[in-house]
């Protein structure tokens, strides 16, 4: 059985926004019981991450070190066509992901207690993301 569903986020800019909860219903109402949620974010200059949901101060750790890897403005960067953010947001995406793959059970995806998905955006605008969802497995 094969489910597939894109769904778009609108971000507040750079920082980390949770979707556990869009892609657990796409997952719970999909039909699948057994079998794997591919999720893959349309853009490259954001990303997926699995990551710590209870403490945020897990993710602003990671931003705090990903603007020593990649920081806004490097004089370094051919690449600023939108701006100072602009080739440090492709660098991100590249560094971390644009897909995540997560078994599932009983129509459920088997994360772990503290794990939660989010998408990251890397860029300090807003920007509307989109997500495809595939879900692939035995009903």
């Amino acid at each position: 059985m094969l489910h597939q569903n894109t769904f778009v986020v609108r971000t507040r800019g750079r920082g980390t926004l949770e979707v556990t909860a869009e892609v657990s219903h796409i997952v719970a109402t999909s039909g699948v019981g057994t079998g794997l949620c591919h999720l893959f974010l349309q853009h490259t200059s954001a990303s997926l991450i699995l990551s710590e949901n209870a403490d945020p101060s897990v993710r602003q750790d990671l931003e705090t070190a990903m603007r020593r890897l990649a920081p806004d403005g490097d004089p370094t960067n051919a690449h600023d066509t939108e701006g100072p953010d602009d080739m440090p947001a492709h660098l991100r995406s590249v560094l971390t992901s644009n897909a995540l793959t997560i078994p599932c059970a009983a129509g459920r995806l088997l994360l772990g207690t503290w794990q939660g998905i989010f998408l990251w955006e890397h860029r300090l605008a807003p920007h509307s993301r989109s997500i495809v969802v595939t879900v692939q497995g035995d009903p």
